[in-house]
């Protein structure tokens, strides 16, 4: 089996804003898991997703949820007309065949299912199917990357320090203003003034974090409010339903976050 389905053919676009191609390019060499570590929207996953073109590797992403089980990841028995017959997981795809596994946003997973990444990320780099009897070892292409954000965390709902332990961790953050308007304008294809103007009030939401928002606007958000104005809709508008309507449903910040909005228009 080739994973042809899972090369990603063009290039994603990245805006680097430090040496984290490099330190990522050093990791791959040695196959050392990767901690990708920062806010919602930031560009984790676009920073993957351009490192498996740079590296040439295919890609499978998994996102995590609360729901997910550890068969998700592995695979399972499935009932078919000609009996019952094993199918890998996306985890144990990429492990057989070679392939960067990135599991996005780990933390939403069960702490139980997450386990089953251990034996991967030490020198053994094995992959147990308990319930197929079954012990995969790692090509010599896998590696595996997780990403979370811990601004979310609580005592519920984080990683073990066991886990940590075994990632090297990039610090994802939101760019320098200057940087955050190229890329704003690069995947919307709107003005650089414009796009400065979005980052503006994007880093005035920033502001109310921890008073009453989990998050700011994220680059992402912004993205979508500039193109939402490249076909026509007015400033106002468009960060009403790509930024204030998303972020919060509290009354009182809706109207601060507006105020933000139109001060900066």
């Amino acid at each position: 089996m080739t994973l042809d389905a899972y090369r990603i053919a063009k290039e994603p676009y990245y805006r680097p804003s430090g040496g984290e191609i490099a330190l990522f390019e050093a990791a791959h060499a040695h196959r050392l898991p990767v901690m990708l570590k920062g806010p919602t929207g930031c560009g984790k996953t676009r920073f993957v997703e351009h490192m498996a073109w740079r590296l040439g590797k295919p890609l499978v992403t998994v996102s995590c949820h609360e729901d997910m089980t550890a068969s998700d990841l592995v695979g399972r028995f499935l009932l078919e007309p000609a009996g019952t017959v094993w199918a890998d997981g996306p985890l144990t795809l990429a492990v057989r065949h070679g392939a960067i596994c990135y599991l996005d946003e780990i933390v939403e997973a069960r702490q139980d299912t997450t386990v089953v990444i251990h034996a991967l990320t030490d020198d053994r780099r094995i992959l147990p199917l308990e319930k197929k009897g079954e012990l995969v070892r790692a090509h010599p292409d896998f590696h595996l990357v997780i990403s979370y954000n811990p601004g979310y965390q609580s005592v519920l709902k984080d990683l073990k320090e066991s886990t940590k332990q075994r990632f090297v961790a990039l610090d994802f953050g939101w760019p320098d203003p200057a940087v955050e308007a190229e890329i704003v304008a690069a995947e919307s294809g709107a003005a650089p003034a414009l796009a400065a103007r979005l980052v503006d009030i994007a880093r005035r939401s920033r502001n109310l974090r921890g008073q009453g928002l989990e998050e700011g606007a994220s680059t992402r958000m912004l993205i979508h409010a500039a193109k939402l104005m490249a076909r026509g809709v007015p400033l106002g508008e468009a960060c009403r339903i790509a930024l204030i309507l998303p972020m919060t449903d509290d009354p009182d910040l809706r109207d601060a976050l507006a105020h933000v909005v139109a001060a900066a228009g």
